[in-house]
């Protein structure tokens, strides 16, 4: 049987400053043991070649937030059969201030660069970490980076959504707790909702206490009372005869991805923790590894079992639209 193992790695990211230009990321790949004596002394465990070439998930961070809080869901996406990758890079984020990183792009998110490239270099710089680890054991002639999904939490997703349109072998996009409302510092009209980046399918994914979200509404301008996920649902996506997915699930945070949850960092105190997060959570993992399976896979009885969770009355979930 396969397990899920990991392999670390570092890339640079382009057009950053040293020494903030440097990702450190992580793996995790289906494996299974052969007993062999480089095993044993190594700990390195071959990549599992019975459904291979694996397709690739890239899990992209909020700010201030480690990858291991997506370690648990990382191994759900791994176990079946979907090489996922998570990263820590320390940058810089907004008036000096310094973190955990996305690595947003500032000026591609502006009017001037919008639609012209990626609003993050993180994305393209992973893949290229990628290329390399393909020609590597563990994993070497085992990955398919012609079928990729792009996911993020928070401002990790904000990019996801923006960057998907030019990303090589993009087949799906999942986001939780993200949206593409965007800043009216940056020179955009108050209230403006930017278009996602490309045509692959879209789950949106958000909490219905997310306190962050609801903090944060005056950065954007406008009117400040319309919830950013539901105009981005309603307003950056062409209709997709139902591709598209927004569910909102019961009682959960905007930090209900991360298991743990690091209070000494991050914006966690702008939210109450709730009752209902272990359960959220298990639901979360549930959509995005049939989504992404589905996609990746082209397999049917993940679009059929995606189906139903998301037909009424769909338990754990307090919303779900299509387009």
């Amino acid at each position: 049987m396969s397990q899920v193992r990991s392999v670390w790695w570092a890339t640079r990211v382009p057009g950053l400053k040293e020494p903030f230009d440097t990702a450190h990321l992580r793996v995790f790949y289906p494996a299974r043991h052969t007993g062999s004596d480089a095993e044993r002394l190594t700990g390195e465990v071959p990549a599992d070649p019975s459904r291979a070439p694996h397709p690739v998930v890239l899990l992209l961070p909020g700010i201030n937030v480690g990858q291991d809080a997506y370690r648990w869901l990382a191994i759900a996406l791994a176990e079946k059969g979907l090489v996922t990758v998570t990263a820590d890079l320390v940058g810089e984020l907004f008036a000096g201030s310094h973190g955990l990183t996305p690595a947003v792009d500032l000026d591609a998110a502006s009017p001037a660069g919008y639609g012209s490239r990626p609003t993050t270099p993180l994305i393209g710089a992973l893949l290229t970490a990628l290329g390399e680890l393909a020609g590597r054991a563990p994993l070497a002639g085992l990955l398919d980076l012609d079928r990729v999904a792009l996911g993020g939490h928070s401002a990790g997703g904000t990019v996801a959504l923006q960057s998907a349109g030019f990303t090589p072998g993009v087949r799906a996009v999942f986001t939780y707790g993200a949206h593409t409302l965007v800043a009216s510092m940056l020179g955009w009209p108050p209230g403006t909702v930017l278009p996602v980046s490309g045509t692959a399918p879209v789950l949106l994914l958000s909490g219905e206490t997310d306190g962050v979200i609801a903090a944060s509404t005056d950065r954007y301008g406008g009117e400040g009372a319309s919830d950013p996920v539901e105009r981005t649902f309603a307003e950056a996506l062409r209709d997709a005869d139902g591709a598209h997915v927004w569910a909102r699930l019961t009682g959960a945070g905007h930090f209900t991805p991360c298991d743990p949850h690091d209070p000494t960092s991050a914006r966690g105190f702008l939210e109450r923790p709730g009752g209902a997060q272990r359960s959220a959570r298990a639901l979360l993992a549930r959509l995005v590894t049939l989504f992404c399976t589905a996609h990746l896979r082209g397999d049917a009885a993940a679009h059929g079992a995606l189906a139903s969770l998301l037909a009424p009355p769909h338990p754990g979930l307090a919303l779900v639209r299509r387009r």
